[in-house]
């Protein structure tokens, strides 16, 4: 099982957030950072799950392993 970790990160020249998402988790790098666009922390962090659910309830049958 992949775990990831996803941090909010404040941009200090514009004030926004941005996401850093780690994988594996215990990585010292992101694999994925965003532009800084998010007021909060902690809308950036909602976000970011949200896109990851909806990605993940709207995967292709074919792409999905059969477990």
């Amino acid at each position: 099982m992949a775990v990831i970790r996803i941090e909010a990160v404040e941009d200090p020249k514009s004030g926004l957030y941005f996401v850093e998402i780690y994988n594996p988790a215990d990585s010292e790098r992101p694999f994925v950072t965003t532009a800084p666009r998010y007021r909060s922390a902690a809308a950036a962090e909602t976000d970011t799950i949200a896109i990851l659910a909806a990605a993940a309830n709207n995967a292709r049958p074919e792409n999905r392993d059969p477990g």
